[in-house]
């Protein structure tokens, strides 16, 4: 199977995990759980590799189900057993099935079927999937979309009751702070916030807004206050990337992404930022900037010794710890066994060069000599120092780890030559002509004995 087989497994396997995340969290057979699948298949979706619009409740059920007992790996579509076959349809059948549908724009894709089976061209024998049918008329532009959807005006105040129930994350922009020898380079405020308390996860200002410095946050947050059951981001790049769709995947968090240019939905987040402008960075000192390390120290001891123990006015008057403290008994923590840090690394795809290396960030690292000429993952955390071994995978599995290239300590490694055993047939190599005769010749010493 290519790579490209694969990324389009795993596009599909994400999709499917979107449409149920929020199901995950409901008990089997609960409550309101079949009205809200019923609700979902109502909706329309841009289906990855399909230009279907609607999913089957019974779909839905059968991708919950084998989440929950296989995992985010159920949620990957089984390879096809006729691959490799041809599929296409018989142009005649193909043109028979067009002009149906041209004749009467209305019929399904059911009705197509059985009509033009009735014209001689179509072989009554001749299998017609539904699927194979609807992707033909689509593609010719016969299949009209729903159009009209129902405006979204109605916007209400909403929070959750418990804690842990939705977290909603964003990006405020920060002070310069000093890096290096005296130059300065502008902060990122990378905040989680727990809604139905006000508590702050974790928060910490990087020097950019990327996902390899929002995803260690996130880890962080996890590791303080256990896992959200959805998390509620904006629509950037950072919380657009597969790594994040991944990591909520496995980790059973439903990944909601706000409507673009639908800010509302945030408001208790962005009015934390301001609390953060007015109550911190107007009380900054020329020590809190001198570095990013010294910046969030002071973020973090803010958190903690001001903001939790004040009271929050959202709240009537009880604090973010105390309300945490009142709903935080169904907060999910991560499986004991549970390896946050390997799943949190990320992962890139390299060729193995004919001196058995790879080049990874600027580093050049070893790799076995086997795997020359394979397309290898190395999995790695972007924080670490360049000395910091990588894992490097091939086919999904983890074959060993990577040290960065020592070039001086490779002049003293014993290379390994070709076996004696194997060259004995050869004919022995016959030296030069020259040489023979300075053989010939005997040594100054031997001369000068005789």
């Amino acid at each position: 199977m290519t790579d490209t087989d694969d990324d389009r497994r795993q596009q599909i396997a994400l999709f499917r995990y979107g449409v149920i995340a929020e199901l995950v969290q409901w008990p089997e057979g609960g409550k309101g759980l079949y009205a809200r699948i019923e609700e979902k298949a109502a909706r329309d979706y841009t289906i990855p590799a399909s230009t279907r619009t609607r999913i089957a409740a019974e779909t839905i059920r059968h991708w919950l189900k084998a989440y929950r007992k296989g995992g985010f790996e159920a949620l990957l579509p089984k390879p096809r057993a006729d691959r490799g076959r041809v599929r296409r349809l018989p142009a005649a059948v193909a043109e028979a099935l067009l002009a149906t549908k041209e004749a009467n724009p209305a019929l399904s894709v059911q009705l197509v079927i059985r009509e033009a089976r009735a014209r001689p061209e179509v072989p009554a024998d001749l299998p017609l999937p539904p699927a194979t049918v609807h992707r033909l008329l689509a593609r010719h532009g016969l299949m009209e979309k729903r159009t009209g959807e129902a405006g979204d005006s109605d916007r209400r105040r909403f929070a959750f009751a418990g804690a842990g129930e939705l977290w909603m994350s964003d990006v405020m922009h920060g002070p310069a702070v000093v890096v290096g020898e005296r130059v300065k380079r502008k902060t990122y405020l990378l905040a989680f916030l727990d809604d139905a308390t006000r508590v702050i996860p974790h928060a910490a200002f990087a020097l950019s807004e990327n996902t390899q410095t929002f995803l260690p946050v996130l880890k962080l947050a996890i590791e303080k206050r256990g896992l959200p059951q959805r998390l509620y981001v904006d629509n950037g790049a950072n919380y657009r990337s597969r790594h994040l769709a991944l990591v909520c995947a496995k980790l059973g968090v439903a990944l909601i992404h706000a409507r673009p240019y639908r800010p509302q939905g945030k408001g208790k987040i962005e009015r934390w930022f301001q609390s953060v402008r007015g109550q911190l960075l107007t009380r900054l000192s020329a020590a809190d900037t001198a570095s990013l390390e010294a910046l969030n120290r002071r973020l973090g001891a803010w958190i903690e010794g001001e903001y939790h123990h004040t009271p929050h006015r959202g709240l009537d008057g009880v604090t973010p710890l105390e309300q945490w403290a009142r709903t935080a008994a169904t907060v999910r923590f991560p499986e004991p066994g549970l390896d946050l840090v390997d799943l949190f690394l990320f992962e890139a795809e390299r060729k193995v060069q004919k001196d058995r290396t790879v080049s990874l960030n600027g580093v050049v690292y070893e790799v076995d000599a086997a795997l020359v000429g394979e397309k290898v993952t190395l999995r790695f955390d972007p924080g670490a120092p360049p000395e910091r071994p990588i894992q490097v995978c091939h086919h999904g599995k983890p074959i060993e780890s990577a040290r960065p290239v020592q070039t001086y300590a490779n002049c003293f490694v014993k290379r390994d030559r070709p076996s004696r055993t194997l060259q004995a047939d050869a004919p022995a190599p016959q030296p030069p002509a020259s040489a023979l005769r300075l053989r010939e010749l005997p040594d100054a010493d031997d001369a000068e004995e005789r």
